[in-house]
This record gives structure tokens, C-alpha cells and sequence, in this order.
């Protein structure tokens, strides 16, 4: 696909690697160092990426009508420049739970506003019978950052204190922005012909073509509610399982860790599976199957059946969700219009921020009153209604004014301005 398309996948994947060493990060601090409770931890995971989405819907109309690689890099700044300031105020004794929201909120609007310029500028990238192929790369790549970076994480947090994975996360971000320095080609700067793009119909655009096209319709809210309440279940087995059941830090990172085999094996199969059944079933059995497993965490028990609990529930999880999600991201990209792309991925991640939040937050006070086990027993059930929104049959692809597939810019090329195009 290209060497520019392999300097984004580089550039993503040192990022999905700091990532993965501080996953779980902020929750963690929350509990070793800042001693918080349930409604604090959830409250932590709810606040930042709900102030973070706010933010984001004023930043979407920028980002659609900027060039996407230097928002891009401007992104990865800007998360760098906020993370970092974390192990200054820890190094410092001044690190609370008030700069924790903070720095969350920020790292959640810049990760939203980079992921829609980054969704945009792979379309212009990469031909579009490449894109499940290039979304498949992405999605093994975050899933193998998560398989290796928890339990180093843990270990480095045994070692070193806290907020050691945060150093490693706010430098990924900064060699990030330096990998996505050496793309070359020129990039055209977008335009929005006869109107301002500052207008406030702009920041709607992206949910009314959401909410106009059925099939994206019904499988965004399907995504919303499944991400929301598998999320919200984060801080809670933190609690559960740091607090209430006496995990080592290293047994919580290996956990999440080692079922993300699982990612490689599910994100792997998607471009097979699409070939043998058909893009419609696998979004809507795949679909199905993502839903199923959450119920299992509520069984978490001490010592080693617990433990292998967890991984087993996880790993079921992440091999449905990575071989569901490429197939999702291609269709999102195929089915909406490049004028469109930055804003309807920037709408799509809103949504989904607000809804972890809304879940985030329901889920610490649910933990409060009853325990962390009853919220996760809530949230396993209410996640097997969300088959019954996966959409019956997909539209094809150049329905509601999205683009017929074509064979897309030759990647040597210099990319083109697809975000002017007329409405």
C-alpha cells in the first residue's frame, strides 16, 4: 500500500504501544496513589471523556477543513504536552484527582479530533478495496500493543512507582508525531466552497449523515451501547480486583493482556470471513457475539480461577470485537461521503465517548450502593439486548449521497483535495 501508508501504520503503532504500557493508567494512580473509591475511579473514567467529547464537537468542523497530517501531529502534541504533565506534579507532590480530569479530558478530545483526521486522511491514502486490509493492520496492531504493554506496564509500575507508564505513553505520542513528520506528498488544503465552515450547521453534519443513512444509523447505536457498557466495566474490575480481591498490579495488567491474543486472531480472520460469508453476516453474527460474554465478569472469584475468569471473558470479548470492528470501519469509510469523513468520525467518536461516560458514571454509582460485582452483573445484562439494534440488511455503498467504491488514488501520487467537493 505504499511506503506513506507505512509510515502512518509506524507512527500509529509506536502510539498503540505507549498506549498499551499505560493502559489503565489513570485508574490505577486513582487507586495505589490517590487512594480513591469507586464513585471516584468511575467518576474519573466518566468526566474526562464527557468534557472531552464537548470539546471535540467544537473541533470537528476544524478538523474536516484542515489538512489531516498536521492535525494529526498538532494531536499527538498536544496529548504528549498534557500527559506529561502528570509525572511533574506526581515528582512534584502536588498530583490530584482534579489534574487526573483534566489531563483526561484533553488526551480524550485530542484522541477523537485525531482519529477522524486519521480515518479521513487513510481514504485519501490507501485504494479503497485496500481499506479492510489497511483497518484489519490497525486493529492487530492495537490489539498486540495491549497483549504486550499491560503486564510491562505492571511490572514497570512494581518497579518504578505509579505514573511510570504515563512517561512512556506521553513520549509515544511525541515519537508519533515525529513518524507521521516523515510522510511524504503534498496534501491539498480542503475547502468548503461559498460558506464558512465555522457555520453551527457544521457540527451536526456528521450525526445527520449518521442518523439519514440506516445502516450506519443502527449500527451506531448498536457500537455506543456495546463500547459503553463493556468500557464502564474498567474501573470497576480495577476496584474489584486491586481492592476487593487483592490482585498485584501485574496479575490486573496480565489479565487484560493475554486475552488480547485474541485481537491479532480476530482482526487476522476479518478479510477471510468477509470473503467466505459475506460483510452483512459477519457485522450482524459477529455483531451478536460481541455481546454475550460481559455477564462472565460478575463470577470473578480469588487466586487463579479467577484470574483465568477474566482472561477467558476477555478474550472471548476482543476476538469478537476485533474481527467486528475492520469490518465496521470499512463500511463507515465506504458509505460516507470524503467531504463528510472527519466530521462523521468525529460525530461517531463523540457518541461513544458520551455514552462510556453516561455508563461510566451509572456504573460507579451502582458500585457504590451495591458493590462493584452487582454493577458488572448490570452491565452483562443490559449488553445482551444490543443485538436487537444491529441493522436486518446493509444498503449498498452509494446510497444517501455516499460515494460509489472506486479504486481509489494510487498511493504514489500526490493526495488529493476530496473535502471540497460540492454537497
Amino acid at each position: 500500500m505504499g511506503r506513506r501508508f507505512g509510515w502512518l501504520w509506524a507512527a500509529y503503532a509506536v502510539s498503540a504501544y505507549g498506549s498499551g504500557l499505560g493502559f489503565g493508567a489513570f485508574p490505577l494512580i486513582a487507586v495505589l496513589a490517590l487512594h480513591a473509591g469507586p464513585g471516584q475511579v468511575s467518576a474519573l473514567s466518566a468526566v474526562g471523556p464527557a468534557v472531552g467529547a464537548l470539546i471535540a464537537v467544537r473541533l470537528a468542523p476544524w478538523v474536516e477543513f484542515h489538512r489531516k497530517r498536521p492535525v494529526m501531529i498538532a494531536m499527538d502534541l498536544t496529548r504528549f504536552a498534557a500527559m506529561a504533565t502528570v509525572p511533574v506534579a506526581y515528582a512534584l507532590g502536588r498530583l490530584g484527582l482534579v489534574q487526573l480530569f483534566v489531563v483526561s479530558a484533553v488526551v480524550a478530545a485530542a484522541k477523537i479530533a485525531f482519529n477522524a483526521a486519521g480515518g479521513a486522511y487513510l481514504k485519501l491514502l490507501v485504494r479503497s478495496e485496500d481499506l479492510l486490509v489497511a483497518n484489519a493492520r490497525f486493529e492487530s496492531t492495537t490489539w498486540s500493543s495491549i497483549a504486550v504493554g499491560p503486564p510491562l506496564g505492571g511490572a514497570a509500575i512494581g518497579l518504578f512507582g505509579p505514573v511510570i507508564t504515563v512517561v512512556a505513553d506521553a513520549l509515544s505520542y511525541l515519537l508519533s508525531a515525529l513518524g507521521l513528520t516523515a510522510i511524504r506528498g503534498r496534501e491539498e488544503h480542503p475547502s468548503a466552497p461559498g460558506r464558512s465552515p465555522r457555520r453551527a450547521g457544521e457540527l451536526l453534519d456528521g450525526w445527520r449523515h449518521i442518523l439519514t443513512h440506516p445502516g450506519l444509523r443502527a449500527l451506531y447505536l448498536n457500537t455506543v451501547l456495546v463500547s459503553g457498557l463493556i468500557m464502564a466495566t474498567e474501573p470497576l474490575l480495577a476496584v474489584l480486583l486491586l481492592r476487593r480481591l487483592g490482585f498485584p498490579p501485574w496479575q490486573y495488567g496480565l489479565a487484560f493482556a493475554a486475552p488480547c491474543v485474541g485481537g491479532l486472531i480476530g482482526s487476522r480472520l476479518a478479510r477471510g470471513v468477509v470473503a467466505r460469508c459475506g460483510r452483512d453476516r459477519v457485522l450482524r453474527t459477529v455483531g451478536a457475539l460481541r455481546a454475550v460474554w460481559l455477564i462472565g465478569l460478575a463470577f470473578v472469584g480469588h487466586g487463579v480461577a479467577g484470574l483465568v475468569t477474566v482472561m477467558a471473558v476477555q478474550f472471548a470479548i476482543i476476538v469478537s470485537m476485533s474481527l467486528f470492528t475492520p469490518v465496521l470501519a470499512t463500511y463507515r469509510l465506504e458509505h460516507t461521503p470524503a467531504r463528510l469523513v472527519a466530521r462523521t468520525l468525529s460525530a461517531w467518536s463523540i457518541g461513544q465517548q458520551a455514552c462510556i461516560a453516561t455508563f461510566s458514571a451509572l456504573g460507579g454509582l451502582v458500585a457504590d450502593i451495591t458493590g462493584p460485582r452487582a454493577a458488572l452483573a448490570a452491565a452483562g445484562l443490559l449488553i445482551l439486548a444490543s443485538p436487537l439494534l444491529l441493522p436486518r440488511r446493509q444498503p449498498p455503498a452509494n446510497i444517501d449521497g455516499a460515494e460509489p467504491k472506486t479504486t481509489g488514488p494510487d498511493p504514489r501520487q500526490p493526495i488529493p483535495s476530496t473535502a471540497s467537493a460540492p454537497p
